[in-house]
This record gives structure tokens, C-alpha cells and sequence, in this order.
């Protein structure tokens, strides 16, 4: 068992203040207003809210939004939403980071707050267990020198082996591996285990947004979890989330099995 498993077993009392910040645009594409679509008898966003403060370690939710409506909702749903997010934060193509650092200044300018770690819960993905929330703020909590904790999947697919085109018309590899001429002709058995970010949960130190401009900073944690991810992208994603939401079992346990090569 790592370090990092270890951590995440022991009890770590969390620094004061935890902030939830459930980012929720209102200019949404494929499904048009879906952070407020009604989604098994809940606004989309209720979720992330009810699942924030049913953290034992959030202390304060709040929605960033440039929406008034979406506000409305928000605060019907027992979220803060002390700010209006300026339009040029809630474009199709605004990053994270905009959103994260105008609502850290905002806190800090105007009611002299700011958290000791920021907590972000994405409202697209509603079918999410309350107490890996708690683990991702303890597994940050109990190491000082991370700037961030990103949950993370076992990537169905080795980028060892995978390729991208370039301007010529050639194949050229995504990825080597040092000392190996061709790594993408071995066996998936002998390729370094990868990881993509699921967007389930993520904690982050002010200190990497605001100083070192980055939503990771220069050290982050992994949570490997091994749930089903679901996102709302399109209409089609609605019928597995509703199944998702109604099977959710809020258990206190989870399993620490991981698997130890790429499925393919």
C-alpha cells in the first residue's frame, strides 16, 4: 500500500476554511440550460450542492454563475452566490482557471476570505459519493507540500500506443518511452499504467491559482477511483445518469482494488 493510500485511511482533521465552488454557466450547447434542467425531480445543480453540504469537511458553497436564473436556483438549493461571474469568464472556451481565480479575488477583495482549500464540483456530473469528496480534502490535508488532488480513472486505452498525424501527412508517435525505440509494438504488460483526469472531484490550494497560475501547480495528488463516470453532455447522457443517481449507494467504505495493467 502507498503513501498515498495510507493517508487517505488515517483520520486527517482538514484546515479551516473548505470551499466548495460549483462552476454553472448559463450559455450551455448540447444541452441547452442543463445546469438547472430537471434531472430525476432535482435541478442538475441541486446535486453538487446537497452532495457539498453533505461534506463533513465543506464548510461554504458557492456557485459561480453569470446567470440569474441559474443564481436563483442555486440559492433556492442552499448555496451562496455572492458574485456574478463576468461574461468574459463564461464563454464557450473560458478555462477553469479564469473562473477559480476571479471568484478567489472576489472572496478576498471583498469580504477579506479566502479558503484553505478550494473544493471543485462540477454540475455536470451529478452522480458522485459524498465521501470521496471527504477523501480528496483529507488525501490534500495531509500533505502540505501538494498543491492540488485530482481524481483520476485507469485510462481504458495505453497512449503508448497511440499516434497523431503530423503537418507532413506521416504517423508520428503521442508518446516514447526512454531507452525504447519502439514501445508502441510492446506488449501493454511492460507500458507504464496511465491516467486520465474524470473530472469527479478535484481539491486545490489557492496558492496554485492565484500564484502559480495553474489548477495543479507544480505537485498534485492522484484519487484513483474505479467508479463509473458520467457527464452531461448531450441529451443521450440523461437516461445512465437518472439509473446512476437512483442506484447511488452512500456507503462509507469503497473498494481499493486497482487494477495493475491497462484493461487493453
Amino acid at each position: 500500500m502507498d503513501s498515498f493510500t495510507r493517508s487517505q485511511e488515517r483520520h486527517v482533521k482538514p484546515p479551516k476554511p473548505v470551499m466548495a465552488l460549483i462552476p454553472a454557466r448559463g450559455g450551455s450547447k448540447g444541452v441547452p440550460r442543463k445546469n438547472i434542467l430537471m434531472v430525476d425531480g432535482k435541478p442538475l445543480i441541486a446535486y453538487s450542492i446537497l452532495q457539498a453540504q453533505a461534506s463533513q469537511r465543506i464548510n461554504r458553497v458557492i456557485v459561480s454563475t453569470d446567470d440569474e436564473e441559474i443564481a436563483g436556483v442555486a440559492r433556492e438549493w442552499g448555496a451562496e452566490v455572492p458574485f456574478m461571474r463576468p461574461p468574459e469568464y463564461a464563454q464557450d472556451l473560458s478555462p477553469d482557471i479564469d473562473v477559480f481565480r476571479h471568484a478567489l479575488t472576489w472572496l478576498q477583495e471583498n469580504q477579506d476570505y479566502q479558503p484553505e482549500l478550494v473544493v471543485h464540483l462540477r454540475p455536470t456530473g451529478p452522480a458522485r459519493r459524498v465521501y470521496l469528496i471527504d477523501e480528496a480534502v483529507d488525501l490534500l490535508a495531509a500533505h502540505p507540500e501538494a498543491d492540488a488532488v485530482r481524481s483520476v480513472s485507469l485510462a481504458l486505452q495505453t497512449p503508448y500506443k497511440m499516434w497523431r498525424v503530423n503537418p507532413f501527412g506521416f504517423l508520428e508517435p503521442l508518446f516514447r518511452l526512454p531507452g525504447e525505440r519502439d514501445c508502441q509494438s510492446l506488449p501493454r504488460q511492460q507500458l507504464p499504467l496511465a491516467y486520465w483526469q474524470n473530472g469527479y472531484v478535484d481539491v486545490i490550494r489557492p496558492r496554485a491559482i492565484l500564484i502559480k497560475k495553474s489548477m495543479w501547480g507544480d505537485c498534485v495528488l492522484p484519487l484513483v477511483l474505479e467508479e463509473q463516470i458520467l457527464e452531461l453532455d448531450y441529451p443521450e447522457n440523461i437516461p445512465p445518469i437518472k439509473k446512476a443517481l437512483r442506484s447511488l449507494n452512500h456507503t462509507n467504505k469503497r473498494n481499493r482494488k486497482t487494477p495493475r495493467r491497462h484493461p487493453v
